[in-house]
C-alpha cells in the first residue's frame, strides 16, 4: 500500500511537471524571439587534461552551432533574425544524474525528475539570467575514451545532456552532438535504426529524391551519418555537411506537419 502511494503521488508529480514543460516546448518552438541556450561544462571524467581544456572553453566555441540553426531556419521560411543564441554558462563541479541502463516506466519517471531537480540547482547564469534550453556538457579526454556515454535531449524540460571529447580537433564534431540534442529538447526525433546506427529512409536522409540515392552528400542532423552506400555511412566531420530534414523541420514546427 505504501509503494502504491508513492508511486501515485511520483506519477502526480510528474505528470504536473510534464504539463509545465510541455507549455514551456510550445512557447519555445513558436519561433516568435530568439531562444537562449546555455551550455554548462563540466569535467566528466576528472582528468587534469580535461581541467586543461575546458580552460580554454569561451563563446566562440558554440558560434557554429548558432550558424547552422540560422541558415537552416531560414532555409525554411523561419524569419527570425537569430533563432537561437548560445551562451556559455560556468564551470559545473558535478555532473547530471546517469540515467539508467535498461530503465522501466517507473525508472525513467524517476530519473527524469531527479534530472530536472538537479538542473533547478545547477543553471545559474551570471545577472540571473534565464536560458531557455539548458544543455549540460560533460567532456571527456580522448586519450583515455574512445567512446563515451550516449548523449540525451529531453523534450519535456528543455533540458539536455552532451558527452563530448575534450580536444579542439573534435570540437567541430563536438558541435554536432549539441545541435542534435538541441533540437531533440525542441521536439525532434532520432532518423536513424538504433541496432545498426545507419539513417532510416527517407526521414534520415537529406535528400531522400537524389538521384541517384546514394551516396549522399550531407548527414541529417538527426540521423547523425551521411549515407554513402548500402549499409555504410560515415559521421560528419562538422555542421557544414549536415542539413535538417523535412521530418525533423516539421517536428520542431519550422513547416508545418504533414
Amino acid at each position: 500500500m505504501a509503494r502504491a502511494l508513492r508511486i501515485g503521488i511520483l506519477l502526480l508529480i510528474f505528470v504536473t511537471v510534464a504539463q509545465e514543460a510541455w507549455f514551456a516546448r510550445a512557447r519555445s518552438v513558436s519561433w516568435k524571439g530568439t531562444l537562449l541556450v546555455a551550455v554548462y561544462p563540466a569535467s566528466g571524467d576528472g582528468s587534469a587534461a580535461t581541467s586543461a581544456y575546458l580552460q580554454t572553453l569561451t563563446r566562440e566555441d558554440f558560434k557554429a552551432i548558432e550558424r547552422f540553426i540560422d541558415a537552416e531556419a531560414k532555409r525554411y521560411g523561419v524569419s527570425n533574425f537569430r533563432p537561437v543564441e548560445v551562451v556559455l554558462g560556468p564551470r559545473l563541479a558535478s555532473l547530471p544524474p546517469a540515467p539508467p541502463r535498461q530503465p522501466s516506466t517507473f525508472d525513467a519517471i524517476v530519473w527524469s525528475l531527479k534530472m530536472r531537480w538537479w538542473a533547478s540547482r545547477n543553471d545559474d547564469m551570471p545577472g540571473g539570467v534565464k536560458p531557455h534550453v539548458r544543455m549540460f556538457a560533460a567532456y571527456f579526454d580522448p586519450a583515455a575514451h574512445k567512446t563515451l556515454p550516449h548523449s540525451i535531449g529531453l523534450e519535456r524540460g528543455l533540458i539536455g545532456v552532451a558527452n563530448l571529447f575534450a580536444s579542439s580537433e573534435m570540437a567541430d564534431q563536438n558541435g554536432i552532438v549539441v545541435a542534435h540534442e538541441l533540437l531533440h529538447t525542441l521536439g525532434a526525433t532520432d532518423k536513424y535504426d538504433p541496432a545498426t546506427n545507419q539513417p532510416r529512409f527517407p526521414e534520415g536522409y537529406a535528400e531522400a529524391n537524389r538521384q541517384p540515392l546514394l551516396p549522399q552528400e550531407h548527414a541529417e542532423i538527426m540521423a547523425g551519418r551521411t549515407p554513402l552506400a548500402p549499409n555504410r555511412a560515415e559521421t560528419p566531420e562538422s555542421l557544414d555537411q549536415v542539413v535538417v530534414g523535412p521530418a525533423t523541420a516539421a517536428e520542431i514546427r519550422w513547416v508545418p506537419a504533414r
